[in-house]
């Protein structure tokens, strides 16, 4: 499946760290989901500036 498909993914966090997620989020103006996906992205960015680019998985057949 191509296009805005987002694989859910279930993360488990401390209380405390869900709240102050919740009050970033609230600052920036985003869900909670959006800026977990913000920050890893950064992250991700900030190793491949380090480390070199991670490639893309390949897409499978079902996938196309």
């Amino acid at each position: 499946m191509k296009g805005n498909y987002y694989q859910p993914f279930s993360l488990r966090i401390s209380e405390e760290m869900h709240y102050k997620l919740r009050i970033i989020a609230d600052a920036h103006k985003r869900s909670e989901n959006k800026e977990i996906e913000f920050v890893l992205g950064e992250y991700i960015q900030q190793y491949e500036k380090e480390y070199g680019i991670i490639p893309e998985e390949p897409l499978k057949e079902n996938d196309e």
